[in-house]
C-alpha cells in the first residue's frame, strides 16, 4: 500500500470516528464527570466514567468540536472502557509521550485506532484537540483515586 492510501485510509478511519462517534452521550450512573475545553479552537469534553473498583465499568463523552478531538473521544472510550485504571493511565502516558513525538513503538501499538492520531504530532495547534478528552479521563482517574 502507497504511503498516500495509507494516510487516506487514516483520514477515513478518523472521520469515521468523529461522524459516528462511539460512547457519545452521559451517562447515568458516572461517579466521576470532568468538563474540559481548549480555547484555542473551542473544543469541549464532557467526560462520564463509572469508576469502581480501580476499574472503568462504563464511560461516555458529550461536547463539541473538531474532527480530531471528537475522533481521539471516540477511540479514547473504545480503548479504555472495561480495563483498569492503572493500565488507563499507562495508556493515557502512551498516548500523551506518542504525541509529544516520543513514542515507545511497543506501547503505542497497543493504543489501537487512536495509534493513528500520532499523525496530529505534524500539525502542533491540533496537539490540544487530539489530547483533549485524554487529560479529562486523566483527571476523572485522580478523582476516583483521592476518594
Amino acid at each position: 500500500m502507497s504511503l498516500g492510501n495509507l494516510s487516506d485510509l487514516y483520514r477515513q478511519l478518523i472521520l469515521d470516528h468523529a461522524q459516528h462517534p462511539h460512547h457519545r452521550g452521559e451517562l447515568a450512573n458516572a461517579n466521576q464527570t470532568i468538563s474540559l475545553n481548549n480555547p484555542t479552537c473551542g473544543d469541549v469534553v464532557n467526560l462520564s466514567v463509572e469508576i469502581n473498583d480501580d476499574q472503568i465499568k462504563d464511560i461516555a463523552f458529550s461536547g463539541d468540536g473538531c474532527s480530531i478531538s471528537q475522533a481521539s473521544a471516540s477511540m479514547m472510550t473504545d480503548l479504555v472502557k472495561g480495563q483498569s485504571t492503572a493500565q488507563a493511565k499507562k495508556e493515557i502516558a502512551t498516548f500523551l509521550e506518542m504525541l509529544m513525538g516520543n513514542p515507545d513503538e511497543k506501547d503505542v501499538d497497543d493504543l489501537g485506532d487512536a495509534a493513528i492520531l500520532a499523525t496530529v504530532v505534524k500539525f502542533p495547534a491540533r496537539i490540544k484537540c487530539a489530547t483533549l478528552a485524554w487529560k479529562a479521563l486523566e483527571q476523572a482517574i485522580g478523582e476516583a483515586e483521592k476518594k
